[in-house]
């Protein structure tokens, strides 16, 4: 088995929770940065990362690490690089992506055009050859370049970590699946716990909390780049790790999940994406307003993403609508509220002031995760 480097890029404010989940599959983290963690691991890692990571966005291989003031320091520092280990010759190889901060090399297509060059140069003089048909399996690359320190890897992935494959049907401002399951991971819920969604919209946290419920790995149903690299993975290993994710799975968990929307289009959508994530079964859909929120027993959860108010229309009904919200939540004795919102005056319409807060950037959209933990269970309360 070989040694890697491998680099998992989160939603920025997470970094923990990423870091916990790495820990927990088996392996040693090398270093936690803004954005990343990165970690030692063995082609198993790579598949089983892909598999079971649920806050990761992607799987990177990291292949060469290097300082560049300059494109010719760039070009040398990638043709040092041994590609011929992990790019057959009629292997497709492409700067996927490319990024510069606070670096002196800023144009990204010339950082992109150069790392090819490069690539090229090197690999012609290994195999022999003038001309790479490129017919063969997709080997994506990224380079990303920091304070003149540049970080050359490939992508392992393909599709974002995210796309999970169930959500085939989507509401308005929809949570990410990864962003959904962080933030489920920095409260205290567990399976044993009820869990509602008054603004469920997508179904996303609620389909993601059953899915740890139940145990289901996250990239079950989806396929990565990876997967055709079987000169450096053998597919027996992704055998293997499908076969672990199966064996762990049990979708006959007991659980008491609830999601709720006033919009009946978008219940339809929630419970079809359940479908299609095998854990319908295990959630209760219902059109509801949030005004209606009522459960008869103590100690539950509340995790959601209520509407922010992108257009000035829908901001003007604000107000109402988190009131509505904190009333119904403050008639449910000794309950824990999460909210994920970026509606500036969450507290003050909510009627209560969050215990914590953390910043949690959604895509490029600042917001804040208000926590409002209620009392704990004795031992004997679910």
């Amino acid at each position: 088995m070989s040694v890697f480097h491998l680099i998992a890029p989160c939603h920025f404010g997470l970094e923990a929770v990423l870091k916990r989940e790495i820990t927990d599959l088996g392996y040693e983290i090398e270093k936690v940065e803004d954005g990343r963690v990165t970690f030692i691991g063995d082609e198993t890692a790579i598949c089983r990362a892909n598999i079971f990571l649920r806050t990761a966005e992607r799987i990177l291989l990291r292949v060469g690490k290097f300082k560049a003031y300059s494109f010719d320091e760039l070009f040398e520092g990638i043709k040092a690089i041994n590609w011929e280990d992990y790019i057959p010759s009629d292997g497709r190889f492409w700067v996927k992506k490319a990024s510069s901060v606070k670096s002196r090399l800023f144009s990204l297509s010339d950082i992109q055009s150069i790392t090819k060059k490069a690539m090229v140069e090197r690999m012609k003089q290994y195999y022999k050859i003038n001309w790479f048909d490129e017919s063969g399996a997709d080997y994506p690359i990224r380079v990303f370049i920091l304070k003149d320190e540049v970080t050359v890897a490939f992508d392992t992935s393909g599709e974002h970590l995210h796309k999970r494959g169930y959500r085939l049907l989507k509401s308005k401002a929809p949570i990410t699946e990864d962003l959904a399951a962080a933030l489920i991971k920095l409260t205290p819920w567990n399976k044993d716990r009820i869990l509602v969604d008054p603004f469920c919209g997508s179904g996303t946290f609620l389909i993601e909390a059953a899915m740890m419920a139940a145990n289901a790995a996250p990239g079950l149903n989806r396929s990565f780049t990876a997967e055709d690299w079987i000169n450096i993975i053998p597919k027996k290993i992704w055998y293997d790790s499908i076969d672990e994710a199966n064996d762990l799975t049990d979708y006959n968990v007991k659980t008491d999940l609830q999601g709720f929307d006033i919009d009946a289009d978008i219940v339809a959508c929630a419970r079809e994406n359940a479908r299609n994530a095998g854990v319908e079964h295990l959630i209760h859909f219902q059109k509801r307003d949030v005004a209606m929120l009522s459960h008869p027993k103590k100690y539950g959860f509340i995790i959601t993403n209520p509407p922010y108010g992108e257009r000035l229309e829908d901001k003007n009904n604000l107000p109402e609508l988190y009131k509505k919200f904190g009333n119904a939540a403050a008639a449910l004795s000794d309950w824990s509220v999460y909210i994920i919102s970026a509606y500036e005056y969450t507290e003050k319409y909510f009627g209560k002031k969050a215990a914590k807060k953390r910043k949690i950037y959604n895509g490029m959209l600042k917001t804040e995760f208000y926590q409002f933990p209620g009392a704990k269970p004795n031992r004997r309360v679910n």
